[in-house]
C-alpha cells in the first residue's frame, strides 16, 4: 500500500484488543508519550500471536524478530481513556510478515495513530540466527488477518 494512504478507519482492521492507559504514559505536554505507542504496537502483535497459537512464542524453534517499526500520528491520545488496537496483516511473505496496527481512543471511526511492524523469522536455536520460513503454526493464525 502507498505511504500516502488516507487516515485509517476501524473497518481496516481484523482483530482487536484493548489497552489501559496509565498516568505515567503521558508526557510533560499531557499526551501519550511517543515511546508508549511503540510498546502498544509490539504488544498488539505479540499478544495476538501468543493467544492465537496457545504457545509461548518466545520459545519456538523459529521466532519473529523486529526488522522495522514505524508510527504515523493523526490525533493526540492520553490518560485516562483506554485505547483500542486493531490488527491486520498487510503482507505475508515466506520468512517475513508486515502488520498494520490502528490505535483508536474514544468512539470515533478514525485512527489516532497507525503503526507498521515487520517481523522476520529466524532460527531461535542458532546463535547466527539465519532467516527461516514462517512456522506453520504462526502462518495458520496470520492467514485470516491478511487484507489486501
Amino acid at each position: 500500500m502507498s505511504e500516502q494512504r488516507t487516515r485509517p478507519v476501524r473497518d481496516d482492521y481484523v482483530v482487536w484488543r484493548q489497552a489501559t492507559t496509565r498516568w505515567a504514559d503521558d508526557d510533560v505536554y499531557g499526551h501519550l508519550n511517543n515511546a508508549r505507542y511503540f510498546e502498544l504496537i509490539d504488544t498488539a502483535v505479540n499478544a495476538h500471536l501468543a493467544e492465537a497459537t496457545g504457545v509461548d512464542i518466545r520459545h519456538l524453534p523459529e521466532i519473529g524478530v523486529v526488522a522495522e517499526v514505524s508510527c504515523r500520528y493523526f490525533a493526540e491520545m492520553g490518560y485516562p481513556r483506554p485505547i483500542d488496537l486493531g490488527l491486520v496483516v498487510e503482507r505475508l511473505g515466506s520468512s517475513s510478515v508486515t502488520y498494520r496496527i490502528g490505535l483508536f481512543q474514544g468512539d470515533g471511526d478514525q485512527a489516532s495513530a497507525e503503526g507498521r511492524f515487520v517481523h522476520v523469522y529466524v532460527d531461535n536455536t542458532d546463535p547466527g540466527r539465519p532467516t527461516t520460513p514462517i512456522p506453520p503454526r504462526i502462518r495458520e493464525v496470520l492467514a485470516p488477518l491478511v487484507r489486501e
